[in-house]
């Protein structure tokens, strides 16, 4: 990636202001601007049809142009920067936040601090204690930046692990990160065998999609598959020699929502 149930209804027994009011209207939209995804949640293979939210990490992208280009809404981060980079869109800010939900644009949190070859190391390699400590840091951004309280947060596999390695260090990961924000809130993005492991070994939650998981899953190390249980499918990655789509300027990458539920902060408040 980038460094790129039903609902339920409000009854107010007071007046609500003009603010509220706007601010329900935007939750409304960006569920709608998914709803799309829904006739298709049982189908195994992704496609350019389905909603799209986009990740990117070097700057904010206004919310504008992330309408324009025909986008649902954004999948961000709640992570910082590693050592020696300064990327704009990492975290996710209260501001930059509001002005996407006022767009009636869909907001997922995922979480990645390290990568491989990186100035810091993949945050999986750091076992249990990496796991608490980042979901401790990943839930403190999430909600300063107004995320919702059952939320998931997608925490990243940024590599092709294989089954030795996902038993012996990055199930610890997510274990740790399980004991601090629960199975319910944990997420993954990753490759189609640690979704699929993930699921396997309950360290992640459920969508309020019938058959779903908070499974993202990049088409990376994927040998052309889909995940049936995926929420999300990262189609387009982009890289030097195979650039994502420009959007206010910026390469980015594009993932297809494959259910109505995929995490979005205005369904999990």
């Amino acid at each position: 990636m980038q460094d790129s149930q039903g609902t339920t209804e409000l009854r107010p027994s007071h007046r609500i202001s003009r603010r509220d009011a706007l601010r329900y209207v935007a939750a409304a939209s960006a569920l709608a601007g998914l709803g799309a995804a829904a006739a298709g949640a049982a189908a195994p293979v992704a496609s350019a049809a389905a909603p799209t939210l986009i990740d990117f990490a070097m700057r904010q992208i206004p919310a504008r142009d992330i309408r324009a280009a025909g986008h649902s809404g954004v999948i961000n981060y709640v992570s910082t920067s590693r050592p020696g980079s300064s990327m704009g869109a990492k975290p996710i800010t209260l501001p930059y936040a509001q002005s996407l939900a006022a767009a009636g644009l869909a907001i997922v949190s995922n979480y990645q601090y390290g990568k491989p070859g990186g100035t810091a190391p993949s945050d999986f390699t750091r076992g249990y204690a990496g796991g608490v400590a980042d979901a401790r840091t990943a839930w403190q951004l999430h909600t300063a930046a107004g995320g919702g309280q059952s939320a998931p947060i997608y925490f990243s596999v940024d590599d092709d692990v294989n089954r030795e390695t996902w038993n012996n260090v990055v199930l610890q990961w997510f274990r740790g990160i399980n004991s601090v924000i629960g199975v319910q809130r944990t997420g993954i993005y990753g490759g189609i065998n640690p979704c699929q492991w993930a699921t396997a070994d309950g360290v992640i939650g459920r969508s309020g999609s019938p058959g779903r998981v908070w499974a993202w899953q990049t088409r990376s190390w994927s040998g052309g598959q889909v995940y049936p249980a995926a929420v999300l499918y990262q189609r387009v990655v982009s890289t030097v020699s195979n650039p994502g789509p420009v959007v206010g300027g910026l390469e980015v990458d594009v993932s297809d929502a494959l259910a109505q539920d995929v995490g979005q902060w205005n369904l999990h408040p």
